[in-house]
């Protein structure tokens, strides 16, 4: 079994697909019932195309001429799982741990961190301007790793941050609470999880995790403080949209990478997607997602929807028919 899988699909004899199906996937992942996706294919490993740069890219950019004229852009918005998890290979990690529901990176994840960020650097067609990440440790480290390879001058044969020049001046970073894991027992094990529901996270601590010269203490956090323990799952998955949504339209003319968890990305793909059914978010999976501005004066903008770009890593099935 991919060691991404956190929910393999079960089969169940003696009723409708749609009922397997959910009744398999439920209630990890998110869900849309409403309307039902058309044309889908399952593309874990989907190319990644853009066809317009970013406001702040050099790449040309287009005029729309009117009474009001504005400038056309194209935001880019990836959202991440973090990688491969200590925990998940060493099990006995969590024995000798002060913080046993917060699990760093295992090299392997730290290594597939950095090169998810080189492949993003060479194929998204716009630089990425600003990096959000859950306060998890997981995720700190994952964004860490994706900023390195997102600053470092191209070149194919470095797969490790350790050895590479960089420019750290390219992008900014901030911690954003509400991108943290689902906070109830159906993501933090049970065995590990703080019988107080304090997780204890200092942000000074978060942040000396990420690298040197890259905060930005200027940016305005959607969340404040972390959800109450035992959050609902749909609570949950709504919570990660409003996230989205809202960073989105705090920099509108800027690229965003979200670093979250695996909950986080499958939701955020089912709700854009209007129906699938989310399995499986390998480790660094993502969506991108893209909408086109237009940027007016005095910092005004007009947006269009958030739609689909391409996505790597997740796998899902279109919601059956009705």
């Amino acid at each position: 079994m991919n060691a991404g899988c956190l929910f393999p699909v079960k089969t169940f004899q003696q009723t409708s697909l749609k009922k397997r199906l959910f009744r398999a996937i439920a209630p990890r992942f998110y869900v849309t019932h409403t309307k039902r996706a058309a044309s889908l294919k399952s593309a874990s490993n989907s190319s990644l195309i853009a066809s317009a740069s970013a406001y702040r890219s050099p790449s040309p950019k287009m005029e729309i001429s009117g009474p009001e004229k504005k400038e056309q852009v194209y935001q880019y918005i990836v959202v991440m799982r973090h990688g491969d998890r200590l925990d998940n290979v060493d099990p006995l990690w969590i024995t000798q741990s002060e913080r046993p529901w917060d699990p760093p990176l295992h090299q392997q994840g730290k290594t597939r961190a950095f090169t998810i960020g080189q492949r993003l650097s060479q194929t998204l067609g716009a630089p990425i301007n600003r990096v959000f990440v859950s306060p998890f440790l997981r995720c700190l480290q994952t964004a860490s790793e994706a900023v390195r390879a997102l600053c470092t001058v191209a070149d194919p044969n470095n797969v490790s941050s350790d050895a590479v020049s960089v420019d750290l001046s390219k992008i900014k970073v901030s911690i954003e609470i509400g991108l943290c894991e689902m906070l109830n027992r159906q993501a933090i094990r049970a065995n590990v999880a703080p019988k107080d529901g304090d997780f204890k996270f200092n942000i000074s601590e978060c942040e000396a995790q990420l690298p040197t010269g890259t905060i930005d203490h200027s940016a305005e956090r959607v969340y404040e403080k972390l959800p109450e323990w035992e959050e609902s799952a749909p609570a949950a998955r709504a919570r990660y949209m409003e996230v989205v949504k809202a960073l989105a339209d705090k920099y509108p003319s800027e690229n965003l990478l979200l670093v979250t968890h695996g909950e986080g990305v499958g939701s955020v793909f089912s709700d854009i997607m209007n129906g699938v059914i989310v399995y499986d978010v390998e480790y660094c999976g993502y969506t991108i997602l893209k909408r086109c501005i237009h940027l007016g004066e005095n910092q005004s903008f007009t947006a269009g929807e958030l739609t689909q770009q391409s996505e790597f890593g997740i796998k899902f099935l279109a919601a059956a028919d009705e």
